[in-house]
């Protein structure tokens, strides 16, 4: 217990004070432009030079870096028009598009600040030098955003965290159900009247997680029946793929389940460290902050978060209606996730028999 008592706690606010943040940063970029003039030059430099954006591609067409967006590649897309140029010479004014991933609607609002922000000061910026140059007062200029909202054009919260709270859900529920199930047998007694009896242990073991997995699935129904009755969450995504990936992911829990039971003797011990674990994995999701946000260290470490890749997924199917192809990355890191910690949990339970 004293491990747990004193260790577990330190460890705990030493990474979750570096990866609990709300200020938003390194917000993936991207720019069409159509003029390809030296003031929409200077536009980009002006992103490039903020430290909050991370400029990762100029692409060719709006409907490239809108498929980069579907796929996660892309935060926000800055378009220019065509003679951007020469409309601001003439007419002294000009709409650009800004297209910004409104799934999270409080990080999407702060983006949209930061572009205004940052394009206000280049209104004034070029204001200045054409009246430098043309040496008298003229009017000035003045560059209009017109901001599109996608996935969550309402910008409301909840549509953003019901389904992370449903991954929160999901994924508690099925760990500490099965890592104090066989712990449980343990401090009755009656393991040992179980390994004596002709049953396999592969089919014990299945025969433990099993019911567990169909909860795990039954909570995932309940779920997304609230947040479509009650909260109006969309589900745009196909029903199918969603069950699929999480079909797949509740092995991985029940697996890691399975271990923390092979290696504590009580229920308690079992509770604390699912506990541990579990608080560290939802921190580290990208549930409540930004991946992005994070020290390098931390957003390498949040490549063995299995939480990270169902939060990704079920906001990717239920919100922009990825397909398989495109979350196909996370289901297969999900898979060898969900192989290695099986292995370990049958390998564990064979030592302690």
């Amino acid at each position: 217990m004293l491990p747990i008592i004193f260790v577990l706690p330190l460890l705990q606010l030493i990474i979750l004070s570096n990866a609990a943040t709300f200020e938003v940063k390194n917000i993936k970029f991207a720019y069409v432009d159509h003029d390809k003039s030296t003031t929409s030059v200077k536009l980009v430099e002006k992103f490039q030079a903020s430290t909050y954006f991370n400029v990762v591609a100029d692409y060719p067409s709006g409907k490239l870096a809108s498929t980069a967006m579907l796929k996660g590649d892309v935060d926000v897309i800055l378009e220019i028009p065509r003679h951007f140029e020469q409309t601001i010479i003439k007419e002294k004014n000009v709409k650009i598009g800004v297209t910004i991933n409104a799934i999270d609607g409080a990080a999407a609002g702060v983006e949209n600040v930061y572009m205004t922000q940052i394009i206000k000061r280049f209104n004034k910026n070029i204001s200045l030098e054409t009246m430098r140059l043309s040496n008298n007062l003229i009017q000035p200029i003045s560059i209009e955003t017109i901001p599109l909202f996608w996935y969550n054009k309402t910008l409301n919260y909840k549509t953003f965290m019901v389904p992370g709270i449903l991954v929160l859900l999901v994924s508690m529920i099925t760990l500490f159900l099965s890592s104090m199930n066989i712990v449980r047998e343990k401090e009755i007694g009656t393991l040992e009247q179980i390994n004596v009896t002709p049953i396999r242990k592969s089919q014990f073991i299945i025969g433990k997680l099993f019911p567990f997995w169909i909860i795990g699935l039954g909570i995932l129904t309940v779920g997304l029946l609230i947040s479509k009755v009650i909260f109006n969450v969309p589900i745009v995504g196909s029903l199918l793929l969603l069950y699929g990936y999480t079909s797949i992911y509740l092995l991985v829990i029940l697996g890691m389940g399975l271990f923390i039971s092979n290696f504590t003797d009580t229920q308690q011990q079992a509770m604390f460290i699912a506990w541990f674990f579990i608080v560290i994995f939802i921190l580290m999701s990208g549930l409540f902050t930004p991946i992005e946000s994070m020290p390098q260290w931390a957003q390498m470490l949040t490549e063995f978060n299995p939480i990270k890749y169902f939060v990704e997924v079920m906001r990717m199917v239920m919100l922009k209606g990825s397909s398989f192809m495109d979350i196909l990355p996370q289901l297969i890191k999900t898979v060898l996730y969900a192989l290695i910690m099986n292995i370990l949990a049958v390998w564990s339970y064979k030592k302690t028999n």
